[in-house]
């Protein structure tokens, strides 16, 4: 389990793609500790770490199955692109943001970016199939991140969310244009209630 609270960015060292998958390698200079077979968030997606290298130049590699490939945009990564790490909370961690599985529903499109004084505002697609989810001032996780729904417009199909400086420049945020896609995932405690209260309706 992460809890959508960005440890770092990494780069892209290299891509080494295949028909049943991709294997990523991403330097993370930040994080000096990795084990075999942690989970680990990679802009929001639940991978496996497969190597790693921490003694002179660290880095983990990462290996992307095809329905991954699929269903975010990992797979559509180069060489130098960054993307946001957080490693799984420790069962004795403080919780800071909202509870994430690191499972990618869909993704989105940002659609506009405004800088608000000294913060910035984020607009994307609210995506079909998925709005339900997606409540005024209610937790989401985008590309990792555990945000607040800063405002819900449902007529015009989009959402917003406000980012304070630290988060826009600790994170991938800073590089992002309107246009780029943003893995998204739903508050899953949501998932919960609509499967408890199914029977009801």
């Amino acid at each position: 389990m992460f809890t959508g609270i960005v440890e770092t960015t990494g780069e892209i060292r290299s891509v080494d793609a295949h028909n049943d998958g991709h294997r990523l390698r991403i330097a993370a200079p930040d994080i000096e500790q990795f084990n075999h077979g942690q989970s680990i968030s990679v802009s929001g997606v639940c991978l496996t770490v497969e190597a790693f290298e921490t003694d002179t130049d660290s880095w983990f590699e990462v290996f992307l199955a095809a329905e991954t490939v699929e269903k975010t945009y990992l797979g559509e990564l180069s060489v130098g692109d960054s993307v946001n790490i957080e490693r799984a909370m420790p069962a004795d961690g403080r919780f800071d943001g909202h509870v994430v599985q690191g499972h990618v529903d869909t993704v989105t499109k940002i659609t506009a970016i405004e800088e608000v004084g000294d913060d910035w505002r984020f607009s994307f697609e609210l995506p079909e199939g998925y709005g339900q989810y997606i409540v005024d001032k209610g937790s989401i996780c985008l590309d990792g991140i555990s945000l607040t729904v800063a405002s819900l417009d449902r007529e015009a199909g989009s959402f917003d969310v406000a980012i304070i400086p630290t988060t826009y420049e600790l994170t991938t945020l800073v590089d992002k244009s309107v246009g780029d896609p943003v893995h998204i995932e739903v508050d899953v405690i949501a998932k919960y209630v609509e499967n408890m209260l199914a029977g009801y309706n």
